[in-house]
């Protein structure tokens, strides 16, 4: 009987610890993360109602401390101190949690369909090299898991990982490089927070209401196939894998999508405008926006292509954003390129330049920007030109220019300075241009900084697709 009594105490008290421990944490917060530099993060989770919460990082002796609400949840702002690590965060209630191996760096959140999912394992050019060279433990990746949801949900599926060739592998190969050109050149921990999902159309990304609200987008989101593989309902993923990191604390966002809506392309000018605009109000801060243009393929029906990319050259018109074009590296017979090592080195050269100040580092290949008819000649002013124009072959391919009948027709094209001179002998009298004007484009404009320009259109003329 002597050993009956401890027995029976330690029965009663573990009910008791375990009902008071409620302090959680959503799974963004974990070992291993990464929390943005010098700014305030908000930190949050779940206790007992009115239970008083504690939080602090060992990088300072400032403890921020609140109380659950009558929902159990909780919030706090935590001051971060410039680039360092690693830290721990303590978070305390009845219980107490400690996260180990916190580094402070540049956090950036990932998104988009397919290609920017692809990782290492799927295929990439040179993919043996790469992985046997990421090993950075101070790049660390947060692989968010596939679910939908119908309204906000307050946590999902996923944990932080040190890069290595284990881990690496199965992120997205876009990311992870985009990751290591800011790691060598701003020498800071790198987050890289990755909730993409292959096949799914940009309208699950936002709100329901986004696309609800607006008569043309609703109208372009019915024209979106139903697939095996991913959700197309309005707000699917949006709700499930974007709403529960809000309000993480991010420097900016990467964006490749755009594929599986060249079934309504012209809409998207409304579209990624609008996602960009309501992730920003969601987050509460206007931080940088880069996407990515979509490659040349063989799309189904003529100009579906084109039209979305041009839909995101239009769309750069939302102040802090960038594009990355694709048009010289991508594969015309496969969605899919396998040289995703460029495509995050020219998104990693946007936001060095841009985010960071890096001033060296170029940004875009040639924008159109405006026209000038010269009697029976176009010229064409570019922004990001200021260097020169140059050609990748023997001449400029891809010029195409109208008369007042708007019948396009071949055209001879010239480098002049900065601008280009665009003529035909049958347009006596030109009003439009275009280039680079099919889905399978490969044009060969490029700056001096040898980077592609992006397909354009000066008319503003309906195109019917069939």
């Amino acid at each position: 009987m002597k050993n009956y009594f401890p027995l029976l105490l330690t029965a009663i008290l573990l009910p008791l610890s375990s009902a008071l421990a409620n302090v959680g944490l959503p799974a963004i917060f974990s070992n291993h993360m990464v929390l943005q530099q010098n700014t305030e993060v908000v930190i949050w989770g779940w206790a007992k109602a009115l239970e008083e919460v504690s939080v602090s990082g060992s990088w300072n002796q400032d403890t921020v401390k609140t109380v659950a609400n009558a929902n159990a949840q909780w919030q706090v702002s935590l001051k971060t101190p410039p680039a360092g690590g690693p830290y721990t965060l303590t978070i305390k209630g009845y219980n107490t949690i400690v996260l180990e191996d916190v580094l402070i760096g540049e956090v950036w959140f990932v998104s988009g369909q397919s290609n920017m999912e692809w990782s290492t394992r799927a295929g990439i050019d040179n993919a043996e090299q790469a992985i046997r060279e990421a090993d950075y433990p101070a790049i660390r990746f947060f692989n968010v898991e596939h679910r939908t949801a119908d309204v906000p949900q307050i946590d999902l599926g996923g944990h932080w990982a040190a890069s290595s060739p284990e881990t690496m592998i199965d992120f997205s190969a876009i990311a992870y490089f985009f990751g290591r050109e800011l790691h060598q050149e701003l020498d800071v921990p790198i987050g890289l927070i990755n909730s993409s999902w292959g096949g799914t159309p940009a309208e699950v990304w936002v709100k329901p209401a986004i696309i609800s609200e607006n008569s043309e987008l609703a109208a372009a989101a019915t024209k979106i196939a139903e697939a095996p593989w991913c959700p197309h309902l309005p707000g699917k993923a949006y709700h499930a894998i974007v709403a529960p990191i809000i309000p993480f604390k991010i420097a900016g966002v990467l964006w490749y999508q755009g594929e599986t809506n060249t079934a309504a392309p012209q809409a998207y000018e409304k579209l990624l405008p609008a996602l960009i605009a309501s992730w920003r109000s969601e987050w509460g801060y206007d931080f940088p926006f880069y996407f990515a243009q979509i490659a040349p393929f063989q799309y189904g029906r003529p100009m579906e292509g084109v039209l979305l990319r041009d839909a995101q050259r239009k769309s750069l018109a939302v102040p802090k954003t960038g594009m990355v074009v694709l048009s010289d590296i991508g594969n015309t017979e496969n969605i899919h390129p396998t040289n995703k090592l460029d495509v995050g080195k020219r998104f990693a050269n946007i936001a060095l330049n841009r985010t960071y100040g890096r001033e060296h580092f170029p940004v875009s290949g040639p924008l159109y920007r405006e026209m000038k008819v010269e009697n029976n000649k176009i010229r064409l002013y570019f922004d990001y030109a200021e260097n020169g124009l140059k050609i990748k072959g023997k001449k400029l391919t891809q010029f195409e220019i109208a008369g007042e009948d708007r019948q396009f027709v071949p055209a001879t094209a010239r480098i002049k300075g900065n601008t280009i001179v665009v003529s035909a002998p049958k347009v006596k009298n030109p009003v439009a241009v275009r280039f680079a004007w099919s889905n399978t484009a490969e044009p060969n404009l490029f700056n001096t900084e040898d980077l592609p320009a992006s397909s354009f259109r000066t008319d503003d003329w309906p195109i019917e697709l069939e």
